[in-house]
């Protein structure tokens, strides 16, 4: 992801990256080969020349010319290095999820309202094309308020996730997977006062769950489904279906033995005229929703305002839900997200 935001950054406006920092020597010389995640081209080498590089965290921290630090580093260590930045005095841009535990999550947004300083957390999903049309449907109120809808988001158990240890840093796939789903729903719908969920819960961690989201209106029908359970072949999918009061929104697309395969491309369907493909707003780069998110948090420091979708409340509440659903599924009761 580190890589992932290099790329992105490369066109912002009013910001550039000026410092990296790894513990790995042969990164900090601009070889960034054999990095490749589960998002983009594999990493190649890049021009370091102009940037500044540190083998220690803490010698970027104390650069009086950087204004916001980016952390990309496993979310076992977000806690830790996101308090030592605001307490530098910088604003923080931290990858998804805050955290995994509550109790962090608060720490965090905590000191950020104390030293006066932003935080905001990459949650990506609402700068993808089809989830930023969705929001801008619900928002606007084009077709009529929102009466039910359902989100998929599943995966094939990675080969880098067989280490049950590094499995535990990540909260499991209820966190590290879904919490996407939680983040964008509690953007699009709010916070659901209660949630039902069933599922699979292995070591203590929730692996595959389907949610019911429960609102005071007991005549709105949210769900989900979500986890790492798939054949190895089905690497990623993930798609909606949003029934509005005058349209129906279907989107349903992912990666199937190592092909992105759309099976259903964003498409509305009204009443009057043909289902159509509306067209949408976001480049065509492969980092370009990662670009639209760094520019939405440049801004905000400019502004001095958190940028609502970066939020470390939203972000924190959007971990609040997958705890919730951990505890309704190991209890098998309906669980009010606290």
């Amino acid at each position: 992801m580190g890589y992932t935001h290099f790329e992105a950054a490369k066109k912002l406006k009013l910001g550039k990256v000026v410092a990296v920092s790894s513990r790995n020597r042969k990164k900090l010389s601009g070889d960034w080969r054999g990095i490749q995640g589960n998002f983009g081209p594999p990493a190649g080498k890049v021009d370091l020349s102009r940037i500044a590089t540190h083998k220690n965290y803490r010698r970027l921290l104390e650069d009086p010319k950087i204004d916001m630090v980016d952390i990309c580093l496993p979310t076992a260590l977000h806690e830790k290095v996101t308090l030592e930045a605001l307490k530098a005095g910088k604003h923080v841009f931290v990858e998804k999820p805050i955290t995994i535990e509550s109790a962090s999550a608060k720490k965090m947004v905590v000191a950020a309202r104390k030293s006066n300083r932003l935080l905001m957390v990459g949650h990506v999903l609402p700068f993808f094309p089809e989830f930023r049309y969705l929001r801008e449907l619900v928002t606007s109120g084009r077709h009529g308020a929102l009466r039910a809808a359902h989100f998929r988001r599943v995966i094939a158990p990675p080969k880098w996730s067989q280490n049950m240890s590094d499995y535990r840093k990540l909260g499991g796939w209820g966190i590290d997977l879904h919490i996407h789903d939680n983040h964008f729903i509690r953007v699009l719908c709010g916070c659901p006062k209660k949630i039902f969920s069933r599922g699979i819960v292995e070591d203590g961690l929730v692996n595959h769950v389907h949610t019911q989201y429960l609102y005071d209106d007991p005549s709105f029908a949210l769900s989900c489904v979500s986890g790492g359970i798939a054949a190895a072949k089905l690497e990623f999918a993930h798609g909606f279906e949003l029934y509005f009061e005058k349209a129906t929104v279907l989107f349903n697309a992912g990666t199937i033995g190592s092909e992105w395969i759309v099976e259903r491309p964003l498409t509305l369907i009204t009443d009057r005229g043909k289902p159509r493909q509306p067209k949408l707003k976001g480049g065509n780069e492969w980092c370009a929703a990662f670009t639209s998110e760094l520019q939405t948090a440049v801004d905000g420091v400019i502004a001095g305002k958190v940028p609502d979708l970066l939020s470390g409340e939203l972000a924190w509440d959007a971990l609040k839900i997958c705890h919730a659903e951990a505890k309704s599924i190991v209890s098998g009761r309906v669980v009010r997200v606290s």
